[in-house]
């Protein structure tokens, strides 16, 4: 066993925030050593949790549109990692999901980081994911934020949530598919098909 699964399987095996979950632990990420795209979310949502698949779900479906892939490249690469915010679903709060325990990004977060040292672009999805990986740089608003994309370089783009959710600001916000989405599209097809 590498060290790189070492580390996964002790992800996987944690259950620091276990007294706060509504189920049973189930830490779910997905990580290659040489990833190159790294999907920053907020936390596995219920159907998730029940599949152990990240974004196995509509808002899965909404981002790998997105980003121009299909299934088995977003699953079958090697290419993209998925570390959310918390590893496990943190159950309900009002009318959507609880924010993501936070237990998990001081305890794994750069660990998992520093093993996948090929990434070379991070989608950094909603706000806890913006908190942690923009700091100071992002804009009092997740809109502002995600409007300023450019401003992150090459290496960082944020997005809103690809929840149904969301269809009101994304019909609010025409620019984010005419103007972001294609850059997005150019930059993930480049590092998939990228032979390190």
């Amino acid at each position: 066993m590498t060290a790189f699964d070492r580390l996964i399987a002790d992800v996987r095996a944690c259950t620091v925030c276990a007294p706060h979950l509504p189920f049973p632990p189930r830490p779910i990420v997905q990580a290659f050593a040489d990833a190159r795209i790294l999907i920053a979310g907020q936390a596995p949502g219920r159907r998730v949790q029940e599949s152990g698949v990240m974004f196995d779900d509509p808002s899965g479906e909404r981002l790998r549109d997105w980003m121009g892939i299909d299934a088995d490249v977003f699953y079958k690469s090697g290419r993209i990692a998925v570390l959310p915010m918390g590893f496990c679903y943190p159950g309900k709060r009002g009318g959507g999901d609880a924010p993501p325990r936070p237990e998990c990004a001081p305890l794994w977060r750069q660990k998992l980081i520093d093993a996948m040292p090929d990434v070379r672009l991070t989608l950094v999805i909603g706000q806890y994911a913006q908190a942690w990986h923009l700091g100071k740089r992002r804009s009092p608003s997740l809109t502002e934020t995600v409007k300023n994309w450019r401003a992150f370089g090459p290496g960082l783009m944020p997005l809103p949530h690809p929840s149904p959710r969301n269809n009101p600001w994304l019909a609010a916000n025409p620019w984010f598919s005419a103007e972001l989405l294609p850059v997005l599209q150019r930059q993930v097809r480049a590092l998939v098909d990228q032979h390190i």
